[in-house]
C-alpha cells in the first residue's frame, strides 16, 4: 500500500514537472516560429517584382533542365558550349526546383530562400544549446533581419545554400568536439566538401576555425585528434574534388568548355578566377583591361576552340549592362567606377582595402550593423572562464564563431575582388556572437554588475553609433532612426537604474527591461533596412546588395530586355538551325536564352574573355548548318575581346543584316542604347551589328 502511494506521488510530481517544461518548449517554439515567419515575409514578399533576377544564372537553369548533359555540367546555355563559372550543387538545386515549379522567380529562388530560413532556425539551435534561449533568439533574429542576407536570399546567386551547408557542418563539428565522435567529424568535413561544390574556396573560409575548435576541444589525445583530422581532410578533399575530377578527366572534346578558366579545366578555375583572383583582384581580366588569354585551340568544337583574348567589362557574377540587344543590367547605381577595388583597382563598389573597410561606406550597410556588439560578445567569451585543456564549451564557441568572423573579416578587408553579397558570410558569426553577448552580459551582471553595465553600454553605444552613421550617410535621419536612438537611451537608463539600485525589488526587472530595450534598439535599424531592401527589389536584379538609399521605380527593370523585332526575325530564319545566334558573351545572349529556351552561343563565355570558339570553329558550325547569325562588332572599341580571327571571318564570309546595327559603349556592359547609335554616355563608342553567315550570304 505504501509502495503504491509512493509510486502515485512520484508520478504526480513528474506530471507537475512536465507541465512547465512543456510550456517552456511551447513558448520557445512560438518564439522561433515568429522569427522564422518574419524572415519568410522579408524573403517571399514582392517576389513578382524580382523578374528573372540574375539572368546569367537563370539562363543556365533554362539550359540545365533540358538535358542530363546540361544538368551535370551546369552549362551556361542550351547549346552546351561552356559551363557556368561555379560548381554544380547550388545550381542543381535551383534546376530541380525550376523543373517542378517553372523557370520563374519562385521556382528559381525557392531553394535559396528555404536554406535562408533553415539557417535562421539552425543558428538558433547552435547558440541556444550552450548559451540559452535568449541568446539563441537574438542570434536568429539578427540573422533574419540582416539586410545583406535578405538581399542574397532573394537572389539566385548561391550563397544562401552555402551558408546553410556551412552551418550544418558547424553543427557536426560541435557534436564531434563535445562527444569525441569520429562520425560527426567526418560528417562535418563532408558537408564542407559539399559547400565547396556550391561556391568553391569560399566554403573553406570556416575550415581553420572548426579544425582548431575540434583540436583544442575534443576530449581525446592530441595524436588521436591529429590522426582523425587527417582522415577528415581526406574525406573533405574526396567530396570537394569528386565533380572537379569527373569534369577534368573527361576529354575536352566530349564536354563543355570550363567557363572563366584559362586552360579549360576546373582546377584552374578554382585556383585562378575563383581563387587568387578574388584575393589579388581581377586586374585586366575582370576590370577594364584585357583578357586572360592563353589556352589551347581546338577549332571547330563549339565548346573548345580558341576565342577572344579579353573584353572590358564589369564584375563576373552577373554585373551586366543594358542595351537594345537585351543584356541585363545590374541596376542604376550598381556600376563600378573606373578601377574599383572590387573590380581590379583601388576604390569602387567595395571601398578601400584596410582595417576599417567593413565599418565604413559603402560596406557598412552590408556588414556593419551588429559588428560592435559581436566583437563585445567575442571579448566576453574570451574572459568568461580560465583557459583549460580541453577548452571549455564557451571557448569552443569563441573558436568557432570568432574564428569564422575573423577569417571572413580579414579576407574581405584585404581582398581585391568580391561582390557585396559575399558579406552574407559575415552576418552568420556576427549574429551568433551578438546573441552570445546578450547572455554573457546578463550572466556577468550576477557577479560583476558594474562591469556588466560597462560592457552593455559600450556595446550599445558603439553599435548604435555605427548604425546611425550608416543610415545618415544614405538617407539622412528618418524618424525610425531617432526612435531607435530613443529606445537605446531608455534602455541605457533602465540598465543604469537596475545596476545602481540592484537591492531594490524591481531592480532585476529594470535590468531585464533594459536588456530587452537594448536588443530591440540595435535590431530595429537593420530590420527597417531589410524592409527597404525587400521593397526595392531592382537592387537585387543581378548583384544583390543591401538597400543603398535610393527608392527605385518598380517598372519591371529586372525583367528581360530583348529586341522583339530582332527576335522575331531570328526565330523566322533559324527554324532549321541549332543556334538562334552567336554573341560575344553571355551579357548579350542570356536574355534570349530565357526568352526562347534555345541555344545561343557565347563566343567568349561570360564576359567575352573565354576561349570557347574561334573563327575557324564558327566557320565549321556555319558549314554544318548549326549556326547562321552572329552578333559582332563592326567598328570602334573592343567587343568579344576584339578577336581578329572572328572579325576576319565575318568580314570575308558574312554580310551585315541592315536595320539591326547598334551603337553602344565599349565597356562590355552596354547601357541604354538604340539601333541608331544614340547612347547614354559611357567610356567610348562601338558599332555592333548582326551578321548573316548562311550559305547565301557566303557566296
Amino acid at each position: 500500500m505504501g509502495v503504491a502511494r509512493s509510486t502515485t506521488s512520484a508520478a504526480g510530481r513528474s506530471r507537475a514537472l512536465a507541465l512547465p517544461l512543456r510550456r517552456d518548449a511551447l513558448l520557445r517554439g512560438l518564439g522561433l516560429g515568429a522569427i522564422v515567419l518574419l524572415a519568410a515575409l522579408l524573403r517571399f514578399s514582392y517576389m513578382h517584382e524580382l523578374g528573372n533576377v540574375n539572368h546569367y544564372y537563370t539562363a543556365a537553369i533554362t539550359s540545365m533542365i533540358q538535358s542530363w548533359y546540361n544538368f551535370f555540367y551546369v552549362v551556361a546555355e542550351p547549346g552546351g558550349a561552356l559551363t557556368v563559372d561555379k560548381p554544380p550543387v547550388g545550381l542543381w538545386m535551383q534546376a530541380i526546383s525550376a523543373k517542378i515549379f517553372g523557370v520563374n522567380a519562385f521556382g528559381v529562388l525557392l531553394p535559396g530562400i528555404l536554406c535562408g530560413l533553415g539557417s535562421v532556425a539552425l543558428l538558433y539551435h547552435l547558440v541556444r544549446r550552450s548559451f540559452g534561449t535568449a541568446a539563441g533568439m537574438v542570434a536568429a533574429l539578427g540573422l533574419a533581419l540582416a539586410p545583406v542576407v535578405v538581399a542574397t536570399d532573394r537572389n539566385n546567386t548561391i550563397d544562401s545554400m552555402l551558408i546553410f551547408t556551412l552551418l550544418c557542418a558547424t553543427w557536426a563539428f560541435f557534436n564531434a568536439a563535445e562527444r569525441a565522435r569520429l562520425g560527426f567529424l567526418l560528417l562535418g568535413a563532408a558537408l564542407i566538401g559539399v559547400g565547396f561544390n556550391i561556391k568553391m574556396l569560399q566554403a573553406y573560409m570556416v575550415l581553420p576555425a572548426l579544425y582548431v575548435m575540434y583540436l583544442l576541444g575534443a576530449r581525446l589525445s592530441l595524436w588521436r585528434k591529429l590522426l582523425q583530422l587527417a582522415l577528415a581532410t581526406l574525406v573533405l578533399l574526396a567530396v570537394s574534388l569528386a565533380w572537379v575530377l569527373a569534369v577534368d578527366l573527361t576529354p575536352a572534346s566530349q564536354r563543355p568548355f570550363v567557363g572563366s578558366s584559362t586552360n579549360n579545366t576546373v582546377m584552374e578555375l578554382i585556383v585562378g578566377h575563383n581563387g587568387l583572383d578574388r584575393l589579388y583582384g581581377m586586374g585586366g581580366m575582370g576590370g577594364f583591361g584585357g583578357g586572360r588569354g592563353g589556352g589551347p585551340s581546338q577549332a571547330g568544337q563549339s565548346g573548345q576552340g580558341n576565342a577572344p583574348s579579353g573584353q572590358p567589362g564589369q564584375g563576373r557574377d552577373g554585373g551586366q549592362g543594358r542595351d537594345g540587344f537585351g543584356s541585363q543590367g545590374g541596376g542604376p547605381g550598381r556600376q563600378p567606377q573606373g578601377g574599383g577595388q572590387g573590380f581590379g583597382g583601388p576604390g569602387g563598389d567595395t571601398g578601400q582595402a584596410g582595417p576599417l573597410r567593413l565599418l565604413t561606406t559603402p560596406l557598412s550597410k552590408d556588414a556593419g550593423w551588429l559588428l560592435p556588439m559581436a566583437l563585445m560578445g567575442a571579448i566576453l567569451l574570451a574572459f568568461s572562464s580560465r583557459p583549460r585543456w580541453p577548452v571549455a564549451p564557451a571557448h569552443q564557441a569563441l573558436l568557432a564563431w570568432g574564428g569564422w568572423l575573423g577569417a571572413a573579416g580579414v579576407f574581405f578587408s584585404i581582398a581585391g575582388f568580391f561582390h557585396e553579397y559575399y558579406l552574407s558570410m559575415l552576418a552568420v558569426p556576427a549574429a551568433a556572437l551578438a546573441g552570445i553577448a546578450v547572455a554573457a552580459i546578463w550572466h556577468l551582471r550576477e557577479r560583476h554588475p558594474w562591469l556588466a553595465l560597462g560592457a552593455a553600454l559600450v556595446a550599445l553605444v558603439a553599435t548604435m553609433w555605427l548604425q546611425y552613421a550608416t543610415v545618415v550617410r544614405y538617407v539622412g535621419a528618418p524618424w525610425w532612426l531617432w526612435l531607435a536612438v530613443g529606445m537605446a537611451g531608455a534602455a541605457a537608463l533602465a540598465l543604469l537604474l537596475g545596476t545602481a539600485l540592484r537591492r531594490a525589488v524591481w531592480a532585476r526587472w529594470a535590468a531585464l527591461a533594459g536588456m530587452a530595450g537594448a536588443v530591440a534598439a540595435v535590431l530595429l535599424v537593420p530590420g527597417v533596412w531589410s524592409y527597404l531592401t525587400m521593397r526595392n527589389p531592382v537592387e537585387n536584379a543581378s548583384l544583390p546588395a543591401a538597400y543603398s538609399g535610393e527608392t527605385r521605380a518598380k517598372d519591371g527593370a529586372a525583367d528581360l530586355t530583348v529586341d522583339q523585332e530582332l527576335l522575331d526575325y531570328l526565330q523566322a530564319n533559324t527554324q532549321d538551325t541549332r543556334y538562334l545566334l552567336a554573341v560575344p558573351s553571355s551579357m548579350q545572349g542570356s536574355d534570349y536564352v530565357i526568352a526562347t529556351g534555345r541555344p545561343v552561343l557565347y563566343i567568349g563565355g561570360f564576359m567575352g574573355s573565354d576561349q570557347v570558339v574561334d573563327g575557324a570553329g564558327l566557320r565549321q558550325l556555319v558549314g554544318a548548318g548549326e549556326l547562321r547569325y552572329i552578333y559582332w562588332q563592326t567598328s570602334g572599341g573592343r567587343m568579344g575581346g576584339g578577336s581578329s580571327d572572328v572579325s576576319s571571318y565575318l568580314t570575308s564570309s558574312c554580310q551585315v543584316v541592315r536595320g539591326f546595327e547598334t551603337g553602344t559603349q565599349n565597356t562590355g556592359a552596354p547601357g541604354g542604347t538604340s539601333r541608331s547609335g544614340s547612347q547614354n554616355g559611357g567610356m567610348g563608342r562601338m558599332q555592333i551589328a548582326l551578321y548573316d553567315c548562311g550559305a547565301a550570304a557566303s557566296l
